[in-house]
């Protein structure tokens, strides 16, 4: 039978300025592991430490451009754009032009805290 899954959880987000995240799949909403969908809404200006997550992630830009730092240089990802980052390798987003960023973030597995690796 199919899960409904009818309102995200609200996570609270690493950078400056605060990006709101809605978890509507994943550890906090739904116990899932395997997977987590969010839908990410980031404030011009807004960035967050580096990382090296052990999974996947898949992302889709709605509205304004993510910027992706990686080892090789940068990747400006507009809107009907989306990206992927392969688990291991070090990235950084933000959102440093005017609107800033919504965009929908699938993370294979799921993300949880102690997977991401953020740089200290």
């Amino acid at each position: 039978m199919p899960r409904h899954l009818p309102k995200p959880s609200i996570i609270n987000a690493p950078g400056t300025p605060p990006k709101i995240i809605r978890e509507h799949v994943g550890h906090v909403n739904s116990g899932d592991g395997a997977i987590s969908i969010a839908r990410m809404s980031s404030p011009e200006g807004w960035s967050e430490p580096g990382q090296k997550p052990e999974f996947d992630e898949y992302t889709l830009v709605l509205e304004g451009t993510l910027r992706v730092e990686h080892d090789s240089g940068v990747l400006d990802v507009a809107a009907g754009e989306a990206v992927h980052c392969r688990a291991g390798e070090w990235i950084r987003y933000s959102s440093p032009l005017a609107g800033g960023a919504e965009y929908v973030a699938i993370c294979l597995p799921a993300f949880s805290p102690d997977s991401v690796h953020r740089d200290l």
